[in-house]
């Protein structure tokens, strides 16, 4: 038997989410359509409110619904953490031992995808370096052929500024996205970062 035409269109909603196939997104339908009203109700908002107020931070590049995000506003820059993505922040806040703010490139180094230095926010991380007076620089971008390079493109501009440029180590195996790793493991990795 054939899905009504409401629940075929609820289902390849769904199936636009990444790593989200038929079944799965005809499972996420159904639990919708036996929902409470209300709760179908704040799921909407809550997606509403998460598109339309969201935003980047004005410093760091991360989501935030300000012009400034909290950790902007509140830590120290003698330490800045390099991410490639927004998401990769709240990845690394799962280490409690981090107390440096962000910065994010919008990306990795990428000939095949034709992405180029100047379009990452490499410009605004040297602006930033020199503006907080920053001390180090940890290359946290993943660990794979894009992420190295984009890590060691970022150590030649900022090794002759005096700055220390450390890459994450130990414990985030290469091939890995960040996403996926957990607390001990980015832990050990930021812990045991290494000079590039």
């Amino acid at each position: 038997m054939r899905n009504s035409e409401p629940i075929e269109k609820l289902i390849a909603s769904f199936r636009n989410l990444p790593g989200v196939g038929y079944k799965t997104a005809e499972r996420y339908a159904y639990y919708v359509i036996g929902a409470d009203l209300p709760e179908v109700q704040d799921m909407a908002k809550n997606i509403l409110a998460a598109k339309t107020e969201v935003k980047f931070c004005k410093e760091c590049g991360g989501y935030t619904n300000a012009d400034v995000c909290s950790i902007c506003r509140s830590r120290s820059g003698e330490t800045i953490c390099v991410v490639a993505e927004p998401k990769d922040i709240s990845v690394m806040e799962k280490v409690k031992n981090y107390n440096g703010v962000y910065h994010v490139l919008g990306g990795t180094l990428s000939p095949l995808e034709n992405r180029g230095p100047d379009d990452l926010r490499i410009k605004e991380l040297l602006s930033r370096i020199q503006t907080l007076k920053t001390k180090e620089v940890i290359m946290a971008t993943n660990p794979d052929v894009e992420g190295d390079a984009t890590a060691m493109y970022i150590a030649r501009l900022l090794t002759p500024l005096g700055v220390k440029v450390t890459r994450l180590a130990q414990g985030v195996s290469m091939g890995t996205d960040l996403e996926y790793a957990d607390e001990v493991t980015l832990t050990r990795a930021l812990e045991a970062r290494r000079p590039i």
